[in-house]
């Protein structure tokens, strides 16, 4: 299971926009740090829907390809 929820960084905590559902009280994740200068919010809530599916993983990552392309 996949599933991605926003959050922020601060003061060497991770603050969650909101609880997650259906987790275990002890579960791994894998946290990935944007570049807030780089990302638009509208597409990061795009991509983060794509991501709850297996399919919108790897759409999600050429995405983020093609974005960091463009503002290079």
């Amino acid at each position: 299971m996949l599933k991605t929820i926003e959050g922020i960084y601060q003061d060497g905590q991770i603050h969650l926009t909101e609880p997650p559902q259906d987790v275990s009280d002890r579960a791994q994740v894998l946290l990935t740090f944007l570049d807030p200068g780089k990302i638009n919010p509208a597409k990061l809530r795009q991509l983060i829907d794509q991501l709850e599916t297996i399919e919108g993983i790897g759409q999600g990552f050429e995405e983020l390809k093609k974005t960091d392309l463009q503002l290079r």
